[in-house]
């Protein structure tokens, strides 16, 4: 059986899943393409999982249903499995859920780059994701506990409940109600209380859990915390639309902006410790990008919509 790179295959994937769910529109065909055409290897496990899904459209059993028409949760899980299963090797498909690879794509909730999503959960409390993140949700009798795969969430909980649990790749923080807002970083997890207290326990950590205040942030990795400091002005920005800036480099704002559109946004070394200051609406990136030849002494080129770089002005 053929065996593929385990993120390669992942991205194989969940471009079938993509077309199966859609049509792609000219963005999201360009991307496949560029993908596609990108590495040998790419085709090459992208003509053996269309090969799995014709073989699996032809078998009449529940199992190969479920693969091509679950749902987003668990059936759908359980589905992606198979299909990597099918066209990996159990071996292969075990590491990936070992390794968390598996999570985000087929995760309780998810929101695309670019857009942000409001929930009403089972006990009352309000979450809202940021761009490309997802979540698994385990709410019963015993615990609320959200597990953010990627990305970034925000979580209004009412008091008087049990505490709400967030699990990231690094650790565990408990909400005594009141709002936090946890962001997964590569390899660590950024907490702000924006209102109530919140404790954090990184996972391999012996000591005691840290204790957070409103107002308050702190970044951890799995072994230990940094010194807890004054909440960011940007921390919780998106969740009302927006971009918010004091005294930022333009190559971490760039950072930051790029979240919330596809393809490659840059700046050349000789800009990029310019500082800006401001507050600007996610909605529309382009404006934003508009705006900046306004604010600094510099040039926004955009060789196609998904390439853009900002230099400096001549």
């Amino acid at each position: 059986m053929s065996q593929f790179n385990p993120q390669v295959a992942e991205q194989a994937v969940q471009w079938l899943l993509a077309m199966h769910e859609a049509p792609l529109a000219a963005e999201g065909q360009q991307r496949f393409e560029r993908w596609l055409a990108s590495d040998g290897e790419h085709r090459r496990a992208w003509e053996h999982i269309q090969g799995v899904n014709r073989r699996l459209r032809g078998v009449d059993a529940p199992l190969a249903h479920a693969a091509l028409n679950a749902p987003h949760l668990a059936g759908r899980r359980q589905a992606l499995k198979y299909l990597l299963v099918v066209a990996m090797g159990g071996t292969v498909a075990l590491a990936l859920d070992r390794q968390d690879v598996l999570p985000p794509l087929v995760a309780d909730l998810r929101s695309p780059v670019g857009e942000r999503r409001h929930l009403s959960l089972s006990d009352g409390s309000q979450l809202q994701l940021n761009t490309a993140s997802a979540v698994n949700l385990s709410f019963d009798e015993r615990q609320r506990r959200v597990r953010l795969l990627e990305g970034e969430l925000q979580l209004d909980s009412p008091p008087g409940h049990r505490p709400l649990l967030v699990q990231t790749a690094q650790g565990l923080i408990t909400a005594h109600g009141g709002r936090v807002n946890v962001r997964q970083l590569k390899h660590r997890t950024r907490v702000a209380v924006l209102s109530g207290n919140a404790q954090v326990a990184p996972s391999r950590s012996v000591g005691y859990p840290l204790s957070l205040e409103q107002g308050q942030q702190v970044e951890f990795d799995d072994h230990h915390w940094r010194p807890p400091m004054a909440m960011d002005a940007n921390s919780s920005a998106w969740a009302d639309g927006m971009l918010v800036a004091s005294h930022m480099r333009l190559a971490d704002f760039l950072g930051e902006l790029s979240r919330y559109r596809r393809g490659e946004l840059s700046c050349a070394d000789e800009v990029a410790d310019l500082l800006i200051s401001g507050s600007y609406p996610l909605a529309d990136s382009e404006r934003i990008l508009d705006l900046l030849e306004v604010a600094l002494p510099v040039r926004v080129r955009r060789f196609t919509r998904f390439w853009v770089t900002v230099q400096a002005r001549a």
